[in-house]
């Protein structure tokens, strides 16, 4: 998400960071041009108006046109003016309540409503230690109930029963009295969707919002649906009064602009966004970081946190141990290229690494993706242990069957060979320097790195 908006924002505001001094026609322009590319990333076009006047009034003024870095404080005013139309600051899930804390999930159908449910449940176990208990009511669609089930068999967190009939009140009913005789912390309450908002929807939405009192009710919004998003988040908050939203497929090629509108448009805040089809894709909705993101700058914080999420400390150890001797093969290869997938593959990770927009169209050119990263580790494990081991062995004809085992070509082979030998020779000159050398060099040794950082 937001990645046509980043190139375009990326390259006005690159074209001004080479000025040493701005015009008032300069801001003008530019500003212009920031206004085009909001709009054709679907943001709202009072929010795009309204964005723009509170800059051009902070751009304007000598703060910027006086300044020694006008591009860059014109970056930093932007930027600030994001972080507020996205909220300002994080927002968590709200359970300071008498337990069950009711939690009721609303949106259209198809927006991930189900799925999502699943993955705050697991969430709620995980992270917070919350016994939790799923329901389904959704008594229209075919299998939904079953659907519900089998995520929470995945996830580990239990699920109401079936009770063939049911209307959707009297399962909401049922589970909480369940809740509160069975000690549960939680209740996340799956609400039916529709293809469209009617009356007929809201009344039986309305009617289990009266009886459970949420605590938290979501709105589910597909990122990839545009201004019609932002629609219904308008038309479910007039009624329910939402307490946040969820976005959902934030990792799909959606333009974006949904995300920056319905905060803007609803006051509620964006509380969590679905970045994949795991259970466990499920990230917390920080406005400063996105609006990094939005903007070229990157999200090393949610870099570092993933990494120190998904890379296990024993083998960071060991590799960091390799390095000071300066021994790498190809089995530590293929371990940072499973790193790299568990971590979002390569887009995820560009995503999150700041003044990447030219090197990710770098890699594009160059077909570097995350099928490349799946190809590269299909020839190490077609490789014999001794081959891995020690490289120099391949020669030809082993070549010829390493590529055959995989599925790949000798050339592809032979690329994979000498990435290693680069990534070989780097660590090689890591060693050299040592651990003093390092610090002189302004790096932290090995055994020192960052806490759950890849090493």
């Amino acid at each position: 998400m937001f990645d046509g908006l980043t190139t375009k924002l990326g390259d006005i505001f690159e074209r001004l960071r080479r000025r040493a001094a701005l015009s008032e026609a300069d801001v003008d322009a530019a500003l212009r041009e920031v206004r085009v590319a909001l709009l054709e990333a679907d943001v709202a076009l009072p929010v795009v108006k309204e964005l723009i006047e509170a800059v051009r009034a902070k751009a304007v003024g000598e703060e910027v046109l006086k300044s020694i870095t006008p591009g860059q404080m014109m970056v930093k005013i932007v930027h600030d003016h994001l972080v507020e139309m996205l909220g300002g600051s994080a927002v968590d899930l709200e359970l300071k309540a008498v337990p069950p804390a009711v939690i009721l999930m609303v949106g259209l159908q198809g927006s991930g409503k189900t799925t999502t449910s699943a993955k705050i449940a697991l969430r709620l176990k995980s992270r917070e230690r919350k016994k939790t208990l799923m329901a389904s009511l959704d008594v229209r669609r075919p299998a939904a109930q079953e659907q519900l089930a089998i995520l929470g068999r995945q996830a580990e967190v239990d699920t109401l029963n079936l009770v063939p009939g049911e209307p959707p009140l009297a399962i909401a009913k049922r589970a909480l009295t369940k809740a509160r005789l069975e000690g549960y912390d939680a209740v996340l309450l799956d609400s039916a969707g529709r293809l469209h908002v009617d009356d007929e929807l809201m009344a039986e939405i309305a009617a289990v919002h009266a009886a459970t009192k949420p605590v938290e009710t979501l709105l589910v919004a597909d990122a990839m649906t545009g201004q019609d998003a932002v629609k219904v988040a308008d038309a479910f908050h007039k009624r329910l009064q939402l307490t946040g939203i969820v976005l959902t497929r934030v990792d799909g090629d959606a333009r974006g602009g949904a995300a920056l509108s319905m905060r803007a448009v609803t006051g509620c805040p964006i509380k969590l966004m679905g970045t994949g089809e795991k259970l466990d894709a499920l990230e917390p909705f920080h406005p400063e970081r996105i609006a990094g993101r939005i903007l070229g700058m990157g999200d090393v914080v949610s870099l570092v946190e993933k990494a120190a999420e998904t890379i296990e400390q024993e083998e960071a150890e060991k590799l960091a141990r390799k390095m000071e001797k300066g021994s790498f093969d190809l089995d530590d290869m293929a371990s940072q290229l499973r790193q790299v997938r568990k971590m979002g593959g390569m887009e995820g990770l560009m995503g999150l690494l700041p003044g990447v927009a030219k090197v990710k169209r770098q890699l594009a050119e160059r077909r570097i993706d995350d099928k490349m990263i799946k190809r590269q580790e299909a020839i190490i494990g077609s490789m014999t242990k001794a081959e891995r081991r020690n490289p120099n062995l391949i020669h030809a004809s082993r070549k010829r069957r390493i590529a055959a085992g995989s599925g790949t070509e000798v050339q592809e082979v032979n690329k994979l060979l000498k990435q290693f030998m680069e990534m070989s020779r780097m660590m090689k000159q890591v060693s050299k320097l040592g651990q003093k050398g390092l610090a002189r060099a302004g790096f932290p040794g090995p055994r020192n790195l960052p806490g759950g950082f890849p090493r």
